[in-house]
């Protein structure tokens, strides 16, 4: 049986969650990097709606990332990531749509015709409620990290990039100490290796092969 098959993207937050949980799972599907302006006609016959991460295993086209997570964890989860709370479920569920939208309405301004003041008003509730939880526990969840820290934090540092120094001056402390603590891990670091865009015929790529 071949090996699974990860689509991804390097800078795309919903491919850096899949990849921190199939690094926390210590799985090696074989890596194809996508260029979103230039996709592969392998990776939209695989998942027509184009868009990463996906993981291809035999038969099987997974599509959504939270997915990806749940299919890497759930071979192997060496720290518990997956011990979740209905709590920590409704966080997820708030960063993917009320927080989400209001970062892309920050971000891309022209796109949507928003005001930025105004969403940005809107994501502060999200910052600040992960503020007070943050600010009396390490992770999100309690002691322990758990897949809503892996899930949220890549929306949480696309946020911040917008306009770091705004961030630093309206995030809480306690947020913007644990958003660092993630950027300069080396859990992060593992996960943002560059690959070269993948074309039919490449030698194959494991994940965790390329040098960050």
């Amino acid at each position: 049986m071949s090996a699974p098959i990860l689509y991804s993207f390097r800078r795309c937050p919903y491919a850096m969650r899949a990849r921190l949980a199939i690094a926390s799972a210590g799985l090696r599907p074989e890596h194809r990097e996508i260029v979103l302006r230039d996709k592969a006609r392998e990776f939209l016959a695989a998942s027509p709606k184009g868009t990463v991460p996906v993981v291809v295993d035999g038969e099987r086209v997974i599509e959504q990332s939270l997915d990806v997570m749940r299919w890497a964890l759930g071979q192997n989860d060496p720290e518990g990531l997956l011990d979740l709370s209905e709590d920590a479920l409704g966080l997820i569920e708030q960063c993917d749509g009320p927080f989400k939208e209001a970062l892309d309405r920050t971000k891309y301004v022209s796109r949507y015709g928003s005001d930025p003041d105004a969403e940005r008003a809107n994501a502060q509730v999200f910052l600040d409620l992960l503020g007070t939880r943050l600010s009396q526990n390490q992770y999100l969840c309690g002691a322990k990290i758990t897949l809503a820290d892996i899930a949220i934090f890549p929306f949480i540092r696309q946020f911040a990039h917008i306009d770091r120094a705004r961030f630093d001056t309206d995030a809480p402390e306690s947020l913007r100490n644990w958003l660092d603590a993630f950027l300069t891990s080396e859990r992060f670091a593992s996960i943002m290796q560059k690959y070269p865009k993948w074309e039919a015929g490449d030698p194959l790529l494991w994940f965790g092969d390329m040098q960050a």
